[in-house]
């Protein structure tokens, strides 16, 4: 008995999709994107033996994700689809691409700085003092009408390495509720080499941010009129007067007023979104940048466009001048005579006696002062305001590749979160070893 077979069907006869097919998504060839100028491709994802292009400073869409060439080329050859065109008749085209987006790295510069990235050895503690202990990494961040804020504070290589404590000091803090708020950000650096230099930077924010905050009503009214005479002589007299106090604390330990003392730098910043004035004061080293359509700008107030004649009452003119302020403001003295100089010295009756020659000829000169720094500017949406100490100054100025790698990270428009500022702060740079403080202002 035989049995009779069917005879095959024609391998080169194409067979209807069944109505399964038609509706399995799966069973259809996958449609990606379409690219600029073309029609969708249609084939099989891309292959991994796609040929790597060469980095530069755009990166290649990843294996796997669509592309609008569809990895010409690479893919087999696959039979017409019915009712799809014919891919060999598609116009080359390059394939997609998308800024790379700059990653953290750890150093810049002609090699890697000599001490270790992390913290080695901790500060000694008094078991009777330990609110005297400061941290090796402060980290803030806040926002606040169009800015956004991002502050750091971080004890050098060098004093990792020696289990010094960190001589720089950070105070972030706002006076006041709503748009009539006001956010103070001081910095200070104690003197180089003085067992007591973390102290006197603490001080010097504590006693700023007294000052501040007990006449900040009036400093973000004067910062909203545009006041700048005002803001300029009052907040000199702020400083003159948080700074003396160090002196007159150098006095009680015993040691010499340069031993205890420390150079200050503040930003401030309104809450109003209808003010986009940021004032900027201080005494000392440091720097203050500016990054503005993918360049910085060194906008440091030069020593020439700030000093001046001494303030008599260190204040602003008597009532009735062309500010026509009144007085028993913060900025005013009072209506009597001063009774001490801004150092906070008593001033006494010239009686005319005459000072007797000093024993050493010729007589020693007074220590300079460092010059009161004042610079109020309008910010423009975009910008990227950056004060710091002299720890992240000193290398941004010595550095070129720091500013590169700075511009690249901050000038996507968006600000970074507070883990990416403080990866983009501390980027080292060999011979530089200080703390660095820095706090930066990204504008909406």
């Amino acid at each position: 008995m035989s049995t009779e077979v069917p005879p095959p069907a024609a391998e080169s006869e194409p067979q209807a999709p069944t109505r399964a097919e038609a509706t399995d998504p799966g069973s259809r060839p996958p449609t990606w994107p379409q690219a600029p100028g073309g029609p969708p491709t249609i084939g099989p994802p891309p292959t991994v033996g796609t040929p790597p292009v060469r980095p530069d400073t755009l990166l290649d869409v990843p294996v796997g994700k669509p592309s609008g060439q569809g990895y010409r080329g690479d893919q087999p050859d696959q039979p017409d689809q019915p009712g799809q065109p014919d891919q060999s008749d598609l116009p080359e085209r390059p394939a997609l691409r998308v800024p790379e987006t700059p990653t953290p790295v750890d150093h810049v510069g002609s090699g890697p700085p000599t001490y270790d990235a992390e913290p080695t050895a901790l500060p000694p503690a008094d078991p009777d003092d330990l609110d005297d202990l400061v941290a090796d990494t402060v980290l803030d961040g806040a926002s606040y009408g169009t800015y956004t804020l991002r502050a750091v504070s971080v004890r050098g290589d060098s004093a990792r390495f020696r289990g010094e404590p960190r001589r720089d000091s950070l105070l972030t803090a706002r006076f006041g509720t709503g748009d009539d708020a006001l956010v103070l950000v001081a910095m200070a650096t104690g003197a180089r080499a003085t067992p007591d230099a973390h102290r006197a930077a603490a001080e010097a924010c504590q006693w700023i941010g007294r000052a501040v905050g007990r006449s900040h009503a009036r400093l973000a009214e004067d910062i909203r009129a545009a006041r700048r005479g005002d803001l300029k002589s009052g907040l000199h007299r702020l400083t003159d007067r948080s700074l003396g106090r160090l002196r007159a604390g150098a006095v009680e330990r015993g040691v010499e007023p340069e031993e205890y003392t420390a150079s200050l730098r503040c930003l401030l910043l309104p809450a109003d979104p209808e003010c986009r004035t940021r004032v900027f004061f201080g005494v000392g080293a440091g720097g203050l940048f500016r990054l503005r359509d993918g360049e910085w700008q060194d906008i440091e107030p030069r020593v020439a466009d700030t000093t001046g004649e001494a303030v008599v009452g260190f204040g602003s003119l008597p009532h009735g001048t062309a500010h026509g302020t009144p007085h028993g403001t913060p900025h005013e003295p009072p209506r009597d005579a001063p009774h001490e100089t801004p150092d906070g010295d008593r001033l006494t009756m010239d009686l005319n006696i005459t000072t007797p020659p000093s024993p050493y000829e010729p007589a020693p000169e007074p220590p300079p002062r460092d010059p009161f720094r004042f610079r109020a500017s309008v910010a423009r949406p975009g910008d990227t305001l950056l004060l710091c100490s002299g720890g992240l100054a000193e290398p941004l100025r010595g550095e070129p590749r720091l500013v590169e790698h700075l511009t690249s990270r901050w000038s996507g428009g968006e600000p970074p979160g507070v883990a990416a500022f403080l990866a983009d702060s501390t980027v080292r740079v060999k011979g530089y070893a200080d703390d660095r403080t820095a706090a930066a202002v990204w504008e909406a």
